[in-house]
């Protein structure tokens, strides 16, 4: 409870919801994509409402991610100093979860592709005595700079600050929208399970 009140102190409500919108945004346009992508699939091999029950039951993982999602990210956000106002940080962590999400969603597509890598490219890390260390660090290489700078922009420009902020305002509005969804696809599952 006491950890619960210091979080309080550290961030409005208001700064919490918008962080809880960011973080379930990317997961929902994610599941819907997914979903849709196998309604037909779904339908061809039983009914239409089977295939709404599967988005329903994706839409309802997705909330459960994204709750968890927001706390890891909110108990993050505890670190940041609270010299930077309290917006600065909620669009900082608004900006953080959404560059890990887009990373999830494009290692999901690389297997989901089931895309391989070139044979040069297998056979140039094998080469290396820790191949796997080098593979980490490639990896690191690329990943590190898209959170590195917009981390650095929202933190040191107030146009590209306040760019983020109007962006949340406006997406947080679609969110609310998906929320209706998630509330819809939970009674579609009440009803499927009566």
């Amino acid at each position: 409870m006491a950890t619960f009140n210091a979080t309080l102190r550290f961030y409005s409500r208001q700064g919490l919801w918008s962080l809880f919108l960011m973080s379930a945004l990317p997961l929902h346009i994610w599941t819907f994509i997914l979903t849709f992508n196998d309604f037909s699939w779904v339908t061809e091999r039983t009914d239409s409402w089977d295939a709404v029950g599967v988005m329903a039951y994706g839409l309802i993982f997705a909330l459960v991610e994204s709750v968890v999602i927001f706390f890891a990210f909110a108990i993050l956000g505890l670190l940041i100093s609270k010299k930077w106002g309290e917006k600065r940080r909620i669009a900082l962590l608004s900006i953080l979860v959404t560059i890990v999400s887009l990373w999830a969603i494009a290692g999901h597509i690389y297997f989901f592709r089931e895309s391989s890598m070139p044979p040069q490219v297998i056979a140039f890390f094998v080469g290396f005595d820790h191949p796997l260390r080098v593979l980490y660090s490639v990896a690191l290489l690329i990943v590190v700079p898209t959170i590195l700078s917009p981390t650095y922009f929202v933190l040191a420009s107030d146009k590209f600050f306040r760019f983020v902020e109007a962006s949340i305002e406006r997406l947080s509005t679609l969110m609310i929208l998906y929320l209706v969804v998630d509330i819809a696809a939970g009674v579609i599952l009440l009803i499927r399970n009566i």
